[in-house]
């Protein structure tokens, strides 16, 4: 069962693109990165890596 870590709201830039706003949750063994904007990473062994996955999302605006 993924953890809740309570509500993310998508909050507006300058220019009215929406900020990209990431999270880390954790199903049994794997966690996993997931965003504001709907997308969501695979799901990792290593807690490290899934949140290195969430900062590379952030990136990609």
């Amino acid at each position: 069962m993924a953890q809740y870590r309570g509500p993310v709201h998508q909050q507006d830039r300058p220019g009215g693109t929406r900020e990209h706003i990431t999270t880390t949750a954790e199903r049994g063994a794997f966690a996993f990165a997931r965003c504001s904007c709907g997308w969501s990473g695979p799901a990792r062994r290593s807690r490290e890596r899934a949140r290195t996955d969430a900062m590379s999302h952030e990136a990609t605006d």
